[in-house]
């Protein structure tokens, strides 16, 4: 079952940096990325509170129920955390490629300006800087990339150790012979009463706070 934690699929996005260099004067480069902050969705209106529904009580007998492994994921304490940093690392990479793409930007710009007065060698150093720092900042964009896939794997699996003893536990306590992904199980309609993703959400809380014995 793979564990989807919320915001994962955020990545480093990249855009244009204008160059402005003469075509004749420099090979041309990879134009480089510029930092975006993952976007946030915010509701257009407000619409007013819906009053929470007590949950259905779990059907007497059964011998199947599910989990919303998203829900799980975006409302425990743990899913959270690991969101967040992921959030986090994404902030720090983008930072640190903006940075670079400032510097080359301000490259470019000299270059272009001061085309006339430069001397030959003069000219020469700052392109070859500038082939340079492109190169590095093609490298730390993919780097940044595979950072965060491993980031993100690290902790799905780390997500996953901790979640799936609480799912067997109530699996075990009422009696089940199969808990279903909703998501992932192609179930059209199950009874309400079935879902266990808010007593999951509740003992994962409760078994990974701080100070509670593993």
């Amino acid at each position: 079952m793979l564990i989807v934690i919320a915001a994962v699929s955020l990545v480093l996005a990249s855009g244009p940096v204008r160059a402005q260099t003469p075509p004749a004067q420099q090979p041309p480069a990879q134009n480089p990325p510029a930092a975006q902050q993952p976007p946030t969705t915010t509701p257009a209106t407000q619409q007013p509170a819906t009053p929470a529904q007590p949950p259905k009580p779990f059907p007497e007998g059964a011998k199947v129920a599910f989990v919303n492994i998203n829900a799980i994921a975006g409302g425990s304490t743990e899913g959270k955390a690991a969101t967040a940093k992921i959030q986090e690392f994404i902030k720090k990479k983008n930072a640190e490629i903006q940075e670079k793409a400032k510097a080359l930007e301000g490259m470019q710009a000299k270059l272009q300006q001061n085309l006339s007065v430069m001397s030959d060698q003069a000219r020469s150093q700052l392109e070859k800087d500038i082939t340079r720092v492109t190169r590095e900042l093609q490298s730390a964009r993919e780097d940044a990339q595979q950072d965060q896939t491993q980031l993100t794997q690290d902790l799905q699996n780390e997500f996953q150790q901790k979640l799936f003893p609480i799912v067997d536990a109530i699996a075990k306590e009422k009696g089940l012979h199969m808990v279903f992904s909703i998501a992932d199980s192609g179930i059209l309609w199950p009874d309400p009463g079935l879902d266990l993703t808010a007593e999951v959400i509740k003992r994962f809380d409760a078994a990974t706070k701080p100070g509670t014995k593993k």
